[in-house]
């Protein structure tokens, strides 16, 4: 294998394993809440801080990992990553108790926050032209069907091994990863770094996202009756507001304002956020209403990521460097439109629709239903050929828009807006279906306070009533609510597909190796300058 070839190897296990975290333990925590002994959490509780606690700072982080990476050096740091990610991978499967899982998550978040945006910075780093193109549509490939993958992963790990499983694969390809960064990749970092790191920036850009992340996901656990959770979007937004005063007035800040002058840079990132919160809620909900309302095992559900994670594995490469041949503006501006009709599919859904209940070690579960091959499967394959169009030529333009020497923080910007821009939009349409759902139901139940604790105890959007009574009633409210959920995410990615098409601009600097590019960095940045317009 050659050097390139182990230096792609590294990037893509290194963020793989991030991605795969943030889906695989999903399917673990019902068993995580029966089996592990608590102090002081409570079941669901302790389930929640399993699941965002990682979430919650491998966010905030990103940044100012992406910023130490470019400071520091990439290698440095990402080898520093993949050594903390394994550590607390063997933490967090060996964890006596609910809280030091919690805590251990904690730090599992902030070592891969190390790894994402350092990830994308050692590709922008040593490879060119149509071959960077080709390296970011497999990067984009194999993050995204790890992705999709991590439930049915987590699902077949936890069914025949252990909860502690989804934790301890990590650990053999933390090694090899480690070990093909050590042996082929070469240190890089900014040339024009100084020896002032922007350490105040840091804090104000992790309270910022930190503040934003935190408050979506507190406010929409709590139903947005904890003051708690409007006070951390309060600190975020002021955080975010503050930002971009703080930025201009720093000698060396930490994130360069001159990025935002790229054209292609801007638009790319209000794309990922329409784009990646369409994402979030229609996966989020389609989840939701296939196990909590009709009915479907975990491993079956997780399987209709599968035609997507298909076209991701062998096509992602050939779109990545389409896009770096042809630009990527008609691609990122197609692949949402094909989403989005993915999507609409799955607004046509009835509450009739008869589940799919794949148990492991029963062969003749494993052929699903018609009703899933009508009702599922094709918005799955039209929504898979979708996102195969879109996610490399994204990352191209993304990558392209900017100087070689900021990759780092450029790639981290962007993560972080995929990974807040989304909880932010599930916590909005939270508020708006939960409306809804108990708005339709107070016209079918009369004589019944659907506002009171009790009931709503008992009976949440897109999850079936312990009361038989009140199942068919319940089930079409849900069913009415998860269509709505499908317009929203199908409304976010048409808008972003409108943005592509109008704000990318193909035209742009073919990226180099920093070793080479350190010599004419002044005609690179002139490039993105003329490319921002």
């Amino acid at each position: 294998m050659t050097q390139k070839r182990w230096i792609l190897a590294a990037a893509v296990l290194g963020s793989g394993i991030v991605f795969l975290d943030s889906t695989v333990v999903n399917v673990a925590l019902p068993r995580i809440g029966r089996e592990l002994p608590r102090l002081f959490l409570g079941v669901l509780e302790g389930q929640s801080y399993v699941y965002n606690a990682y979430l919650l700072t491998l966010s905030a982080l990103l940044i100012l990992a992406g910023a130490l990476s470019d400071f520091y050096g990439r290698k440095r740091m990402f080898l520093y990553g993949l050594v903390g990610f394994g550590l607390t991978s063997v933490l967090c499967g060996l964890a006596p108790n609910m809280e030091l899982l919690v805590l251990f998550r904690i730090l599992q978040g902030a070592a891969g926050a190390l790894l994402v945006p350092g990830s994308l910075a050692l590709l922008t780093a040593n490879f060119s032209g149509e071959e960077q193109g080709r390296a970011f549509g497999v990067w984009a490939g194999a993050s995204g069907a790890t992705t999709i993958l991590g439930p049915v992963i987590g699902g077949l790990l936890v069914d025949t091994i252990s909860w502690r499983a989804a934790f301890l694969i990590n650990i053999p390809l933390v090694l090899l990863a480690a070990w093909a960064t050590w042996q082929h990749i070469p240190e890089s970092r900014d040339d024009q770094a100084t020896s002032h790191f922007d350490w105040l920036g840091a804090a104000v850009v992790a309270l910022a996202v930190g503040g934003l992340a935190f408050g979506a996901i507190y406010g929409q656990q709590r139903a947005w009756r904890d003051p708690i959770g409007y006070i951390a979007l309060a600190v975020g937004v002021v955080a975010t507001v503050a930002l971009p005063i703080l930025m201009a007035r720093s000698a060396h800040p930490l994130i360069p304002l001159s990025l935002f002058k790229s054209r292609n840079f801007a638009v790319t990132n209000l794309s990922t956020l329409l784009i990646y919160g369409a994402l979030y809620v229609t996966f989020y909900y389609l989840v939701l209403f296939q196990q909590g309302t009709l009915g479907y095992t975990a491993a079956a559900a997780g399987l209709g990521g599968i035609p997507g994670t298909l076209f991701l594995i062998f096509f992602s490469a050939r779109f990545g460097s389409l896009a770096a041949k042809y630009g990527p503006r008609w691609f990122m501006a197609a692949g949402p439109v094909l989403m989005a009709l993915g999507v609409l599919w799955f607004s046509r859904v009835p509450s009739s629709s008869t589940p799919w209940q794949l148990a492991p070690g029963n062969p003749a579960s494993y052929l699903p239903p018609v009703s899933w091959v009508i009702d599922f499967l094709p918005a799955s394959i039209i929504f898979g050929l979708g996102i195969m169009a879109m996610v490399a030529p994204l990352t191209t333009a993304l990558m392209t828009s900017i100087p070689v020497r900021n990759s780092g923080v450029g790639s981290a910007i962007n993560n972080a807006i995929s990974r807040v821009g989304p909880q932010l939009a599930g916590a909005l349409i939270f508020v708006f279906l939960t409306a809804t759902f108990y708005a339709s139901l107070a016209g079918k139940l009369t004589g019944v306070d659907v506002s009171s604790e009790s009931f709503r105890a008992r009976v949440s959007p897109l999850n079936t009533p312990p009361d038989h009574s009140l199942v068919g009633i319940v089930r079409d409210a849900s069913t009415s609510s998860f269509h709505l959920a499908m317009y929203v995410g199908a409304a976010l990615l048409l808008v972003g597909a409108v943005v592509n098409a109008v704000g990318i601009r193909n035209s742009g600097a073919r990226r180099q190796p920093e070793a080479e590019a350190a010599a004419d960095q002044p005609r690179v940045e002139a490039a993105v300058t003329e490319q921002g317009g």
